[in-house]
């Protein structure tokens, strides 16, 4: 197949090159019907390179339509926070200079409480979230309400999501969203997580009112898309959202950074 379109390629350039060269040749060309020749020739100099130039353009939107992975992975489920954004509390937290007594109260009934994970969820209003974290920190109602306020900023983007997320779609792989994230910082961060645009699906747990690892959120992914598990590689910071996707049937990626995660797709047959 590949000395095959070496061979096409070839004939390609070949035929171009004599295209353009046809008026040198007719130039100096005498006699009756000379003239003809010579303006036939700059016609075919002309013609020949701006089709050749559309025939290339029908083969690559053809081709990009037919690309198919070609190993065992078809669908490739993205977490979003830590793998295709930053999601980084700490640094957040530390930005407003509580005393250390306060931070620790911040890091103890917010930030790593189960009201944490129970606001992903969505079952209630976000201000009932909120008034359960200022029960959880007493005393400092007011930073509290600064905080939550603030939370989207414990997001940034990462340049590489847009690019890595594209890659894979004109590669041929379906792209899946799965991922814990609460209603309001979905809505607030939606202006550069550009990287949607790419997915075949998405399933936030704001929406489902389901939170990973809990199996149930897997097999509604995979239900929703019509998805075979052993087609479908889950990539997550969380080794035990990882878990819960091998559990459903599925390869998974223990996350860590952009090199390493590459690599661990590779070893699987993704490039």
């Amino acid at each position: 197949m590949k000395n095959g379109k070496r061979i096409l390629a070839v004939l390609g350039i070949i035929i171009l090159l004599a295209a353009v060269s046809l008026p040198m040749f007719f130039a100096f060309g005498t006699g009756e019907g000379s003239e003809g020749r010579f303006r036939a020739s700059w016609a075919v100099a002309i013609v020949v390179p701006v089709m050749g130039y559309v025939f290339w353009l029908i083969y690559r939107v053809l081709n990009r339509r037919r690309a198919e992975p070609e190993g065992k992975i078809r669908n490739i489920i993205f977490d979003v926070g830590n793998v295709l954004v930053t999601f980084d509390w700490k640094s957040y937290l530390d930005s407003f200079g509580f005393p250390e007594e306060e931070k620790q109260a911040f890091i103890k009934g917010m930030f790593t409480h189960p009201v944490w994970n129970e606001r992903d969820r969505g079952s209630l209003p976000d201000e009932e979230y909120l008034n359960q974290c200022i029960r959880q920190i007493p005393g400092y109602e007011e930073d509290v309400r600064r905080v939550w306020e603030g939370i989207r900023h414990t997001i940034s983007p990462r340049d590489y999501s847009l690019t890595w997320t594209g890659y894979l779609k004109e590669r041929g792989y379906k792209l899946y969203i799965l991922s814990n994230y609460s209603a309001r910082v979905l809505e607030e961060t939606k202006e550069f997580m550009t990287f949607r645009r790419n997915m075949d699906g998405e399933i936030f747990s704001c929406n489902v009112h389901l939170c990973k690892p809990e199996p149930e959120i897997y097999q509604t992914l995979l239900e929703r898309y019509k998805l075979v598990p052993g087609e479908c590689v889950f990539i997550d910071d969380s080794e035990a959202n990882c878990e819960g996707a091998r559990e459903a049937g599925m390869y998974a990626v223990h996350f860590r950074d952009f090199k390493q995660g590459v690599s661990e797709l590779q070893k699987l047959g993704v490039y």
